[in-house]
């Protein structure tokens, strides 16, 4: 059975159950609306939208949506644009009609659209004018889908005022098909109910102590959950305000939490680093940020320190997934771990597990992460083999297989040791890249560290993993550090064959839109160099 551990350190102003009432996303924005009609529900650039003016604009794209594009309560809508508050009516005017949002990257490329035009079977696609170069123009399947410029429709939209049908009503109807990139093969569609979404959503308000006088910094991508949930969402959700940007940028997200005095921002470490590190941050006015918290990767101890130092805040990691809605286990806030995913939230069992048996293994032991919670998709799209391999039953439950490789403390929390695909294999012994990632970041001249496999070189060791970093230092320590000091420096710190065989520097690192280090696609670059000069 999953550990009860964590309850001697739950939050006192958290229950453990959550009762989360019976609504739609579309009905929430509706009682924001009427509730605060005249509050700031979007701040962007030099404009405000109210709650009142973006429920009139979602009803009336609504309403052309289902009048004048014959969408159909069921029907798939892609939605491929910046972050921008026209993404917002737009998500919500397609859940308003009863239909399912596709949110699609737009960085994607023209056979990336075609396929998640084909593969949800989408009927319409709003897009951004800037990105109408990268349409479909006859992949098979995609010319089904009706394209949109998404400005233009809007202003026909608003010009027609035609009214909605009747508001969805089902928490249980299908709200949004957000696709996972995945560890192989093509993107998966995770099939997102009004109701799993709303769960997540619920939980995380009361953990974090979110409400309506909550001022929300938007800056992830709204395609990715991260965005979707926590930048859009949960603000509309509670009448509060997302400050909103197109895209990242350091210096502007600075001046935008001192000048709106954000309350909340919630971002992946490699953002927060890159926030703090900008020239002249010492100075600003950072009062107003009461909650700065995230997941997709281990906050240094290091960078942690710093924050706590100098600004005197607490960065509280948390832990989900696209397919859990965003927020699934986070640490309390009096009593926070460091690299720690924290413990499961309302309504959330979970365990670890043998990924071979899937026994389940004692405290401390590495094992799968295995979830049961009320924010879990109901599975993939289409996709019964992919069901069939995430999904297990073990005590008349079912349980998401997250392919996370963690283990519990005694007090409870648990801690990622790495995607199960991601260890490095150095002559039998396990190295865990986010350790000797975690451990880096310590060097006064590190500014970001990734830490990946790639085949040995050295002859007799075919077939054989060693341990290689790629290094972007800090912009005063450029020259002064090489790679042998920093290889002797990190073995000075752990073991041997943790320790990097090979270290790389870089201008920059590869990064998600939602500033996830891809290390993957690293990976991937330095073995084939590995393979080439072996």
């Amino acid at each position: 059975m999953p550990t009860t551990a964590h309850l001697a350190h739950w939050p006192a102003h958290v229950p453990r159950e959550l009762h989360v009432p019976p609504l739609t996303l579309p009905q929430a924005l509706a009682a924001s609306a009427a509730r605060r009609p005249a509050h700031a529900a979007i701040v962007f650039e030099h404009c405000t939208v109210t709650y009142g003016e973006l429920a009139a604009r979602v009803d009336a794209l609504a309403g052309w949506l289902q009048q004048r594009c014959g969408v159909q309560a069921g029907d798939r809508v892609l939605l491929l644009s910046q972050n921008r508050p026209a993404w917002v009516v737009a998500a919500y005017a397609v859940l308003r009609a009863g239909a399912v949002l596709v949110p699609v990257n737009p960085m994607c490329k023209r056979g990336e659209i075609a396929f998640h035009a084909e593969d949800s079977g989408a009927r319409v696609a709003l897009v951004s004018e800037e990105l109408i170069d990268e349409l479909p123009q006859d992949a098979a399947g995609a010319t089904r889908c009706t394209w949109l410029p998404l400005a233009d429709t809007l202003a026909a939209a608003r010009a027609a005022a035609l009214a909605p049908g009747a508001m969805p009503a089902d928490p249980d109807a299908l709200a949004v098909l957000p696709y996972t990139s995945g560890t192989t093969g093509q993107p998966k569609g995770c099939r997102h109910t009004h109701a799993t979404l709303r769960a997540s959503l619920a939980a995380s308000a009361v953990w974090k102590r979110l409400d309506e006088h909550s001022v929300v910094l938007a800056v992830a991508p709204l395609f990715h959950m991260l965005g979707l949930q926590n930048g859009m969402n949960l603000p509309l959700m509670l009448g509060a305000t997302a400050v909103m940007m197109t895209r990242w940028h350091a210096a502007t997200a600075a001046e935008l939490i001192e000048r709106h005095r954000v309350t909340t921002w919630s971002a992946p470490p490699a953002m927060v680093i890159d926030l703090f590190a900008q020239p002249g941050t010492a100075a600003r006015d950072f009062s107003s940020l009461k909650l700065l918290s995230g997941g997709g990767a281990a906050m240094p101890e290091a960078v942690a320190a710093m924050l706590r130092e100098r600004h005197g805040l607490l960065y509280e990691e948390a832990y989900g997934l696209t397919e859990t809605a965003s927020f699934l286990h986070a640490n309390p806030p009096q009593r926070c771990k460091r690299q720690c995913l924290g413990m499961p939230t309302q309504g959330v069992a979970s365990m670890v597990v043998d990924p071979e048996t899937l026994a389940e293994l004692p405290t401390g032991d590495v094992g799968e992460l295995l979830t049961h919670a009320p924010q879990l998709m109901l599975g993939y799209w289409q996709r019964p083999d992919a069901d069939a391999e995430a999904f297990v039953t073990i005590g008349g439950r079912r349980w998401f297989r997250t392919g996370d490789l963690v283990h519990v403390d005694a007090d409870g929390y648990y801690f990622l040791r790495d995607r199960l695909k991601r260890m490095v294999n150095v002559s039998g012994y396990k190295v865990w890249p986010a350790e000797v990632e975690s451990l880096m970041y310590a060097h006064p001249a590190v500014h970001e560290a990734c830490v990946i496999a790639v085949p040995d070189p050295e002859p007799g060791r075919e077939g054989r993993e060693r341990v290689q970093a790629v290094v972007v230092l800090k912009p005063q320590a450029r020259g002064t550090v090489d790679e042998a000091a920093l290889i002797a420096w990190c073995r000075e710190r752990m073991a041997v064959y943790k320790a990097p065989r090979a270290v790389a520097f870089v201008d920059a690192l590869p990064k998600s839109g939602t500033g996830k280090i891809q290390w993957r696609e690293l990976q991937e670059a330095y073995a084939r160099a590995a393979v080439a000069h072996g």
